[in-house]
């Protein structure tokens, strides 16, 4: 089960982030966040209310406030640096956050067998070389090199901090529900900051209601990921489980590759079927 959701992750990651990286393209990234944010915690207040999971509260529910802090910086970084570079090549060093998930699992006593360690180590080769020779050039500018490991750091927090907010289905719905408050809150807070610095908010024509169905597409997505990958972590080893669910980029590129015609060179795919192998090492071991 742990290899299902985790992998479920990492397909709900890919898609969310190739969606945020287009939408970037069309208006402020913290617009996006903010929007996409909100369809979510709307649907996840309903949820919270069909199921009554806000029985659930307690302390643990401090995990997912971290996690909504953290989380407003870490996709505000990333979507800005989708929309620098192509998809392609940004996306892989976003999964450098496993590091975090995986020390943590490390230092709880977690310890993976001999094929599970293989796997991890062929895995996060594979995403690192997905990313291809570019980042040398110019192609990549080195901001967007800079936000993408500021979204990294982001990214493995989270996944440590929301693997913690709960112990039960509904405990998870509730603990999802508040990180996107918080999410909401702190974007909102954000976005009204940089408007009252001079930032433009909305594009020249005014926001684009036909974007919306996207909007809400990265939004439930995000979540949905979220969800999958609380999941994975209290059904196994969380080693195991971040490794899995940080295949997203490969999703993300074969996604702008499909719709976006985005080239890859030889050695990131050699990348992306090394990712693959090293799924399979995880699965199967």
């Amino acid at each position: 089960m742990t290899a299902l959701f985790a992998l479920a992750t990492s397909l709900l990651w890919g898609l969310a982030d190739f969606g945020g990286g287009l939408l970037t393209r069309r208006m402020s990234a913290l617009v996006v966040v903010v929007a996409s944010q909100t369809i979510a915690a709307t649907v996840l207040g309903t949820v919270v209310l069909a199921t009554g999971a806000w029985t659930e509260a307690g302390p643990r529910l401090w995990f997912a406030v971290a996690a909504g802090l953290v989380g407003p910086v870490a996709m505000l970084s990333f979507y800005k640096a989708l929309a620098l570079g192509p998809m392609g090549v940004v996306s892989p060093l976003g999964s450098l956050g496993v590091a975090v998930p995986v020390g943590v699992g490390v230092v709880l006593g977690e310890r993976p067998g001999l094929v599970q360690f293989a796997g991890i180590a062929v895995a996060v080769i594979g995403v690192v070389l997905a990313g291809g020779p570019q980042f040398k050039g110019a192609a990549v500018q080195r901001q967007a090199v800079l936000l993408t490991l500021l979204a990294a750091f982001g990214f493995g927090a989270v996944m440590s901090l929301i693997a913690e907010a709960s112990t039960n289905l509904t405990g998870l719905f509730l603990a999802l529900f508040v990180q996107r408050v918080t999410n909401v809150v702190a974007g909102g807070t954000a976005l009204r900051l940089s408007v009252r610095h001079g930032a433009r908010a909305l594009p020249a024509g005014g926001f684009t209601w036909g974007l919306l169905p996207a909007l809400a597409f990265v939004g439930l997505a995000d979540v949905a990921a979220n969800g999958t990958y609380s999941l994975a972590a209290q059904h196994g080893p969380v080693t195991v489980a971040a490794v899995l669910a940080s295949l997203y980029p490969v999703v993300t590129a074969l996604a702008a590759r499909g719709m976006l015609s985005e080239q890859l060179r030889g050695i990131q795919a050699a990348g992306a079927g090394l990712a693959l192998i090293g799924t399979v090492l995880l699965a199967t071991g």
